[in-house]
């Protein structure tokens, strides 16, 4: 067993010469003191016009502000006394040089065993006057692993062990730091592929099941290093998207400089390698989203307070915010720009981003600072909150109700005063949909256009409205009361489809162009998914109906483990191990573990959902009531889809 650590948060001021022999002892970079600084604090431009330092990072693998040095690290000799007597590595700082603690006075004692073997204690103790003590310990004793969070103790299932080991073999390190987890670890697998990358939406589930474990670092890291992969320049056939947008994924790659010394560097993909060449739009949001997440599990907000990490939730704002053709408040997309990043049909507004998108805003809303430079920013931010919310409450929503009215829709009606504002045509409703949908359910639509509804349940987007309140809470209560009483279709022999129902025959041909992957029934075209259900498990309890993951688990748990941990499943009924699902799944085995410990902590859970925002309700920029010509529709709406 490892000698026991104790790290004290500190704080010094730091000349220039501190500044440069760190950031030279970790990184390969010939810059000034001054552009050193400068690059510490302001990563994210990548053109000479735009950049503050008026320097251009060269289109290589990665900035040279964030290579890592594999064989020829030199540390000074007040760095090698700092460690022994703090017992701090420098692999504890971040790339701004600071501390891996929060700004609250703590200790934070463990046992250094690796991210390979589980701590034998990790203790979290705030000491500010008035606070009240947290603790997460996790204790190992004959091969059985004992959780205990508030005095609970639970034993653990031999699939959540198997679990555990799987996702810590995933765990991918660079320069000695954990940075995320590949995408699958098949050992069978002989052509990899990109699943052998840090996908960022991947890696969520694996950052919350960590989190939830107490072990914040690999998070903390991997939030820092995508961040700076923000900054780098993205080129397709000589085009280049604006800044803010985040990489789909990287790769830890060994480049040998001479034959004596390698260094490790990060290379990005940024959809200029994927299929099809699409922009991974939600890469941000969820960068977001789980930025948001560890500052709430870890009581660590001092990383969304740096500077760095304020201009990268800038920029990515402003990029989604960005001004543009469309007539709505949702964001327009192209297909295969999500969790379904393969060919179709979802391009336009579809559900998923829309939904991601709300919770993206909320999260940066509460993680902003506000002061000259944001004031204007946070201003746009709760005016789309405000047009989104409504508009995805009024027009997205579908329950028995609203397609009898869709049926008996006028069409070509034009007025400011249209009902059928979108010019739907009756006969676009499916004739699935009139026996399917209960009589005490709903849901929310899966893409929304002029002229065209898409009545496709999508599984993730209408989940994560539960969660974000993107929905009312009526609607929260009616997607779940779909889900129970469509247990069959949408949970089988294995949870979860991704979405219902399968694109078939010619529809599978004209709107997927006959792709084989996602033939009816498998991968996204009704697959069933069974890292989704972390998802489901969260918005089940913020509904108070933990009940319905729990059943959704036990039966994942009886297959999961004998499956060996595949990606999706295939069929109506999800009975069969996916026709090209990789096995050992990351995301599989996280989805698995953040459940079962979401189900065991609620108190925890809690933090990752939003409750309704009322002040959101009386926001209203459009100015329609000053015109003359018409009133806003908001305001009838609301007494019909609000609170009750």
């Amino acid at each position: 067993m490892s000698g026991i650590f104790i790290l004290r948060k500190f704080s010094m001021k730091t000349p220039s010469r501190f500044h440069r022999s760190l950031f030279f002892s970790k990184f390969s970079i010939d810059l000034s003191p001054d552009l050193a600084r400068n690059a510490l604090t302001r990563p994210y431009s990548s053109s000479i016009s735009n950049h503050p330092t008026g320097f251009n990072r060269p289109h290589q693998l990665i900035p040279s502000s964030i290579r890592c040095l594999g064989q020829s690290k030199v540390l000074p000799n007040w760095v090698s006394d700092q460690t022994t007597s703090t017992g701090v590595s420098v692999r504890e700082f971040s790339t701004s040089v600071e501390t891996n603690t929060s700004d609250k006075s703590f200790e934070k004692i463990h046992v250094q065993t690796g991210l390979n073997s589980n701590p034998l204690v990790i203790e979290r103790i705030h000491k500010d006057e008035g606070e009240s003590v947290s603790r997460i310990e996790i204790e190992k004793s004959e091969g059985k692993i004992v959780e205990t969070v508030g005095g609970k103790v639970r034993e653990e299932s031999e699939a959540e062990k198997e679990a555990w080991r799987i996702l810590e073999d995933a765990v991918v390190r660079y320069c000695g730091s954990p940075v995320g987890t590949v995408a699958a670890n098949d050992p069978g697998d002989k052509l990899p592929l990109n699943y052998d990358q840090v996908f960022i939406r991947d890696f969520v589930p694996s950052a919350l099941a960590f989190l939830l474990k107490g072990e914040g670092e690999i998070v903390r890291n991997f939030l820092l290093h995508t961040l700076q992969l923000q900054s780098w320049e993205k080129t397709v056939d000589c085009y280049s998207p604006g800044q803010g947008l985040m990489p789909a994924s990287f790769k830890v790659r060994t480049v040998a400089l001479d034959e004596n010394t390698t260094e490790e560097v990060l290379d990005p993909d940024f959809g200029e390698s994927a299929i099809g060449r699409v922009a991974p739009v939600d890469s941000g949001l969820w960068w977001i989203i789980l930025l948001r997440a560890y500052g709430k599990l870890t009581g660590d907000f001092s990383l969304q307070e740096r500077i760095d990490v304020q201009t990268g939730i800038k920029l990515i704002m402003n990029l989604c915010l960005a001004d543009g053709f469309d007539m709505f408040p949702t964001l327009l997309v192209t297909d295969g720009s999500c969790m379904i990043d393969r060919r179709m049909g979802i391009h336009g507004h579809p559900l998923e981003i829309q939904s991601l998108f709300y919770s993206a805003l909320r999260c940066s809303r509460e993680m902003l600072s506000v002061n000259d430079s944001s004031t204007n920013l946070v201003r746009a931010i709760n005016n789309r909150l405000s047009a989104l919310s409504f508009h995805i409450r009024e027009y997205y929503w579908v329950d028995i109700k609203k397609i009898n009215e869709i049926y008996r829709y006028k069409t070509e009606e034009y007025s400011t005063d249209a009902t059928n504002k979108f010019n739907i045509y009756p006969e676009q409703i499916p004739p699935w949909l009139m026996d399917w949908i209960p009589e005490q359910g709903g849901y929310l639509l899966g893409n929304l256009q002029p002229a065209h509804m898409d009545f496709r349940f999508f599984t993730l987007g209408n989940f994560w409205s539960v969660v974000s309140s993107l929905s009312t809470p009526k609607q929260n209560e009616a997607i779940l009361n779909l889900i129970e009483a469509k247990w069959d279709d949408i949970i089988g022999s294995m949870p979860l489809k991704i979405c219902y129902p399968a694109l078939e025959y010619d529809d599978w041909r004209i709107i997927t162009g006959s792709d084989p992957k996602n033939t009816p029934w498998s991968y996204h075209n009704s697959g069933s998914w069974p890292t989704l259900l972390w998802q489901f498990t969260l918005a089940c309890m913020k509904m108070g109906r933990p009940e319905l993951a729990e059943k959704a688990l036990a039966l994942a748990e009886k297959r999961l483990m004998a499956d060996h941990w595949p990606e999706y499943y295939d069929t109506r009924s999800g009975k069969f191990i996916g026709k090209q699902s990789r096995l050992y799944q990351t995301w599989t085995v996280a989805g698995f573990l953040t459940s079962k410990l979401l189900l065991a902590n609620p108190e925890m859970a809690s933090l990752l959902f939003w409750e309704e925002d009322y002040e959101l309700l009386d926001i209203c920029v459009c100015g329609l009531s000053k015109t003359g010509r018409k009133k806003c529709s908001r305001v009838a709406a609301k007494t019909q889809i609000l609170v009750r």
